[in-house]
C-alpha cells in the first residue's frame, strides 16, 4: 500500500510539473523581442497599465526592479503600495531565459515550484518602455522607466496589444501619485 501511495504521489507531482511547464510559453501568435539586451533591461520599471489580477489588485505605485543574478538569470523584486492596509507589499522572484539571453522570453518564479511566462513583446529601442505578456492573453503589462508614459505611446501599445488579441478594454491605468492611506471606516 505504501508503494502505491508513493507512486500516486509521484504521478501527481509529475502531472503538476508538466502542467506548470506549459505555463511559461508565450500565447500563440505572440512573439518575444529578439536582440534583447538584459543588461540594458536591468533597473527599475514602473507599471503604467496592466490587466488586473488578485496579486496586484488595489496596489498603487507598482514597480519592478531587475538585477543580474548568476548563470544568466535575473532577480526581480515587485513592489506596490496597498492603500487599504497602508503598507508596501513586495515579492522577490527569479527569472531565467527560456531560450538564449537575446530572446526576451523568460520563466519567472516567485513561489517555487510555480513558474509563469514573462515575455517582452514590444520594447523601446532606448529601453524606456516595454510591453510584457504572460503565458496567456490574460496577463499584460505596459512598463516604463518613469512613473508616466506619453499618452501617444500608451495608445500605440494598446493598439498593438489589441491587434494581438489581448482584452485591452480591461486594462487599468496604475496610479503613481503619492502613497496615501484610505481612511479607516
Amino acid at each position: 500500500m505504501r508503494r502505491r501511495a508513493r507512486l500516486l504521489a509521484l504521478a501527481g507531482a509529475t502531472g503538476l510539473a508538466l502542467a506548470l511547464a506549459g505555463c511559461v510559453s508565450p500565447p500563440g501568435g505572440v512573439t518575444p523581442v529578439r536582440g534583447f539586451d538584459s543588461a540594458r533591461y536591468l533597473g527599475e520599471w514602473h507599471a503604467i497599465m496592466r490587466l488586473d489580477h488578485a496579486f496586484e489588485r488595489g496596489l498603487t505605485n507598482v514597480s519592478a526592479v531587475y538585477t543580474a543574478q548568476g548563470a544568466g538569470a535575473l532577480r526581480v523584486v515587485n513592489r506596490g503600495f496597498d492603500r487599504a492596509t497602508c503598507r508596501w507589499r513586495s515579492v522577490e522572484g527569479r527569472a531565467a531565459f527560456l531560450e538564449s539571453p537575446d530572446v526576451a522570453s523568460l520563466s519567472v518564479s516567485f513561489f517555487w515550484p510555480i513558474s509563469g511566462g514573462y515575455h517582452v513583446i514590444a520594447l523601446d529601442p532606448a529601453y524606456g518602455w516595454a510591453m510584457v505578456a504572460g503565458p496567456t492573453r490574460d496577463y499584460l503589462w505596459i512598463l516604463a522607466r518613469k512613473p508616466s508614459l506619453p499618452s501617444a505611446v500608451r495608445e500605440r501599445l494598446v493598439e498593438q496589444a489589441r491587434a494581438l488579441g489581448f482584452p485591452v478594454e480591461k486594462l487599468t491605468l496604475v496610479d503613481h501619485s503619492a502613497p496615501v492611506c484610505r481612511a479607516a471606516s
